[in-house]
This record gives structure tokens, C-alpha cells and sequence, in this order.
């Protein structure tokens, strides 16, 4: 990574760059206000994002509820892929969710998304089983995943 990364915590004011990376990395994108209500009225809701110098390149979004965090969501700008990136907010967002008093973390991920299964391996991520036609658009399965911080 040679270009500088910084992290933050979103507000209601990153909404419309969240929204863009969003539209640019999903078919099945949230909406521009599922976002804003995650910012207005969703106390679980906890994003981090990652910034260069031209501004917003990546978010993660999470719940935290109680001693777990769940990923809701988790994208780096198609034109900032392959730099580790998507790393580096990852495990930020892991930090965060620790310093937040999560003792576990979970996740959902596409079967066919191995660039990301592998993502997930690699920070120490275990296979907790399948959810069935978990994606709308297609029908995909989802890998449950997760990972024990206290481990």
C-alpha cells in the first residue's frame, strides 16, 4: 500500500460517497436511504471508512449488538481494488468492533466470492454453514462466517 489510508467513523454527511461505491460494487445495492436511516435512526449501526487523498474509497458497515458485531456490508471503489485495501478495512473494522466490546464477529458471503472467502481465512474467519438462496437476484448461497476475538 504506498498510497496513504486513513480511517473514520461514517457520518450522515458520507452518505451520497458510500452510496457510489455501493451502486458501483452490487447488484443487489442498498439504497441511498437504507444508508441515511442506518446514520438517523439505527443505534446498532457502526460503519468505518477509508479515505485517501482524493476522499472516501471504502466502507464497512456493522451492528453491534450487545458482545457481537455482524458485517452488513463491506465495499472498496472498483478503481482502488487489488491494492489491499479491502485488508486494511477489514481489519480496521475489527478493531473497532473490539474496541466496542464485540467478542465475536460474523458475516455472510457469496459461495461464488472467493477473493473475499479467502480475505476472510486469512484474518482467522471459520465456516459456520450455509444459508440457502441467500441472495436475492440469483439465488446464490451465503458462507456464514465468523471469528471468536477472545481466541
Amino acid at each position: 500500500m504506498s498510497v496513504p489510508l486513513a480511517f473514520r467513523k461514517m457520518t450522515i454527511y458520507d452518505v451520497d460517497s458510500v452510496y457510489k461505491i455501493e451502486k458501483e460494487s452490487f447488484t443487489l445495492a442498498w439504497t441511498k436511504e437504507a444508508f441515511e436511516q442506518e446514520m438517523l435512526k439505527n443505534e446498532f449501526a457502526y460503519y468505518v471508512l477509508a479515505e485517501t487523498a482524493e476522499g472516501v474509497i471504502g466502507y464497512c458497515g456493522m451492528w453491534l449488538v450487545m458482545d457481537e458485531a455482524h458485517i452488513t456490508n463491506i465495499a472498496i471503489s472498483p478503481q482502488q481494488r487489488g491494492n489491499k485495501f479491502g485488508e486494511a478495512l477489514m481489519k480496521e473494522a475489527m478493531h473497532q468492533a473490539r474496541a466496542q466490546g464485540a467478542k465475536l464477529m460474523t458475516l455472510e458471503a457469496r459461495v461464488s466470492n472467493i477473493a473475499a472467502l479467502n480475505l476472510y481465512k486469512k484474518l482467522g474467519f471459520q465456516n459456520g454453514g450455509i444459508r440457502k438462496g441467500y441472495y436475492t437476484d440469483n439465488q446464490e448461497d451465503a458462507i456464514v462466517m465468523w471469528v471468536n476475538f477472545d481466541e
